[in-house]
């Protein structure tokens, strides 16, 4: 009897911690598809682009009594345009330029990166990249989607200021 209680054990013990085992973790993403070509066409925002949404950025918060500077960079995030009021702080300049880096090195707003960062410590190793600026005021440029440059303003009050600048000239001179 008591062979047959302890087979029994045996055979259903799977079956018990088959029901017991927590929820399996949640599949894995799809794989990349990496390009099979020797090369990889790539959309880029133009310098003549460039130049008009950080004129119309500054132009944007100056209507508003702010002074500020607005930088552009590609989708690399290499300058491609600074425009900077003429009595904005010499800090702008700098500021400008690491938000728009930042937003297009991560492909989103700083203001959403400061927000992960405050809600997930873990994160917190983002603020400390070299060039990066976790301040609100950095917007991605994207075109059908893709992100094809940044933009950075530096200046106002509050870096939602800032950044609303910066996307109503990217959306003014877009025309999405």
């Amino acid at each position: 009897m008591k062979r047959i209680l302890l087979g029994l054990l045996a055979l259903s013990l799977p079956t018990a911690l088959a029901q017991t085992t927590p929820a399996q973790t949640p599949p894995a993403p799809s794989p990349v598809r990496l390009a099979a070509t020797a090369t990889v066409p790539q959309a880029s925002l133009s310098l003549a682009a460039a130049l008009r949404i950080a004129q119309l950025a500054v132009t944007n918060c100056a209507a508003q009594g702010y002074n500020v500077t607005a930088t552009v960079v590609d989708r690399a995030g290499i300058t491609l345009a600074v425009a900077r009021a003429e009595n904005a702080g010499p800090h702008t300049v700098d500021a400008s330029f690491r938000k728009a880096y930042t937003s297009a090195s991560a492909r989103n707003t700083t203001a959403a990166i400061a927000e992960n960062i405050r809600n997930n410590p873990a994160s917190a190793e983002l603020a400390r990249i070299d060039r990066f600026l976790v301040l609100a005021g950095g917007a991605p440029i994207r075109v059908e989607g893709a992100v094809v440059g940044a933009i950075g303003v530096g200046g106002a009050p509050s870096g939602q200021i800032d950044e609303k600048c910066g996307t109503d000239a990217a959306t003014a001179v877009l025309g999405r």
